[in-house]
């Protein structure tokens, strides 16, 4: 049996993919046995056909062809029916390793049998520390803001902002580089496909977390997260992760609570002219009517 295996999804940014690829094989040791899939999540032609000929120098590294964008989610997913490790890392395409990061969460989580989930500290391309970890986004952080709790709170609400020396239990990973037990990750479903991008890490680590598995930032692994170069960024972008965000809070937490949350944002986005494009988002609630999943399928169908 492999020792992990590592899953990537890749979304016409081959380029990124490959130099992934290639900073895994440069820092890992020789005595994690690892294997490494890559889900295409339909790219277009000319990208495709540059990973494929990039992965004629990983002859090792398995490749999987999705016939439509299936989102964060359902690539992983789909990656995920051939792991054969008993770990398995799912990692942003737009990543390259600063260390050894495979054998320290492997040799992590072989001794912490309580925690569900694993990450690394987060550098941008500039060797910058970025926050690699959040606090759920529940009414609490919507009305006081993340300072505020950090500042009263700190061992519920620990800082954001701040490169660790030892490992931190925290409410969600960063879902760059998300470290998981296989069995665990199956116990409590793995990721919701009705989500396409976003809060992904917000959502399964609320699911560990009430199975009483806890999610921790590893202070000696350390990545180079390329911030938004697998996705981009657009205003379509971030009404889709709006989406999710409330179709998370929908999801796991009660109908009261939600309710409220729903009614705050509202109220919030009427007074605010820069946010009234997600006023109709927060209106219905977490609807994924307007998902950019529901459009991929539908164009599929017209096909």
């Amino acid at each position: 049996m492999k020792n992990i295996s590592i899953i990537l999804i890749n979304y016409n940014t081959a380029k990124f993919t490959l130099d992934c690829i290639t900073s895994i094989y440069k820092n890992t040791t020789k005595t994690i046995d690892f294997e490494i899939i890559v889900v295409d999540n339909n790219s277009e032609d000319e990208d495709y056909k540059i990973l494929c000929e990039g992965l004629k120098k990983n002859p090792d590294v398995v490749l999987h062809s999705s016939p439509i964008n299936t989102g964060f989610g359902g690539g992983n997913m789909l990656g995920f029916q051939y792991a054969k490790g008993q770990y398995v890392l799912f990692i942003n395409n737009d990543v390259v390793l600063k260390n050894d990061v495979l054998s320290t969460a492997y040799n992590f989580m072989e001794t912490n049998l309580s925690v569900g989930v694993c990450t690394a500290q987060n550098f941008d391309e500039h060797n910058n520390f970025v926050p690699s970890f959040d606090h759920d986004k529940g009414l609490r952080k919507l009305i006081f803001g993340r300072s505020f709790l950090e500042t009263i709170n700190p061992k519920k609400y620990p800082k954001r902002k701040q490169e660790y020396k030892t490992p931190l239990e925290v409410n969600f990973v960063n879902g760059a580089f998300m470290f998981f037990r296989k069995k665990q990750f199956e116990e409590v479903g793995g990721f919701d496909t009705n989500i396409f991008l976003y809060f992904e890490e917000m959502d399964i680590c609320y699911r560990l977390r009430q199975k009483n598995y806890s999610c921790v930032l590893l202070s000696e692994a350390k990545i180079v997260h390329f911030q938004g170069a697998s996705t981009g960024i657009s205003t379509v972008l971030k009404k889709e992760g709006f989406i999710s965000y409330l179709y998370v809070l929908k999801k796991n937490y009660s109908y009261l609570k939600f309710k409220i949350i729903q009614l705050y944002l509202v109220i919030t986005f009427l007074v605010k002219p820069k946010k009234w494009d997600l006023l109709p988002i927060a209106i219905k609630g977490g609807d994924l009517s307007s998902s950019l999943k529901n459009s991929q399928l539908e164009r599929e169908i017209a096909r």
